[in-house]
């Protein structure tokens, strides 16, 4: 009986060595990934000594990265006010948005055919027709032109008005508002008048041959 429990003894003696042993034999390492949240880095590191010459070793390492970006703020066009409802003013505005700045402008056009009607209208409503008519006819060549051909010539220089006027504008064509215009046609009708009279010419050289 007492041999026995002595093998059974050294049995369990000789388990509880072997599974110390293999223990002793086992390493562990943890390794954990990326993170875009968190810009750093962390490792640490840690060692067992056990009796009977058995350790255990343990690695942990972990790296961390983050890149934000946050959308910048939004340019907005400037507000240009009106100067009224009578007015010849126009607003124009724009805006411009970068990643790093922004850039906004505003200013007034003014619109010269709207002021050159108006004023017209003034002097008319004060009984100054022919300087309303006049104003129209210096700012635009089409008027000028519109005029002349209708056979009410523009107003010309110390208020000469009809036939007067149309004297004055042949003497002196380039004071014209559409003077370039006036040369083109001027030249067109000179070529018209000299093909008529070629074609004259032809003509009468023909009947002579017969």
């Amino acid at each position: 009986m007492f041999k026995s429990s002595l093998i059974i003894g050294y049995v369990i003696i000789v388990l509880f060595l072997t599974t110390l042993i293999v223990n002793a034999d086992q390493t562990q390492t943890n390794q954990s990934g990326s993170n875009t949240n968190i810009d750093g880095g962390y490792t640490s590191s840690s060692a067992t000594t056990f009796q009977s010459g058995s350790s255990s070793n343990t690695t942990s390492t972990s790296n961390n990265s983050s890149n934000i970006k946050s959308a910048p703020p939004t340019a907005s066009a400037a507000g240009i006010p009106q100067s009224g409802l009578d007015s010849c003013f126009s607003a124009v505005s724009a805006g411009f948005q970068g990643f790093s700045f922004g850039l906004s402008a505003g200013k007034h056009i003014v619109d010269k055919n709207c002021e050159v009607i108006k004023l017209s209208r003034e002097l008319n409503n004060l009984g100054m027709k022919v300087a309303s008519i006049a104003i129209l006819c210096n700012h635009s060549p089409d008027v000028f032109y519109a005029m002349e051909i209708s056979g009410s010539p523009c107003p010309a220089a110390k208020g000469l008005i009809g036939k007067e006027a149309q004297l004055y504008w042949e003497q002196y064509p380039e004071l014209r508002p559409d003077f370039e215009q006036y040369q083109i046609r001027q030249e067109q009708i000179r070529l018209n008048k000299e093909a008529q009279k070629q074609a004259v010419y032809d003509r009468y050289i023909a009947e002579a041959k017969k």
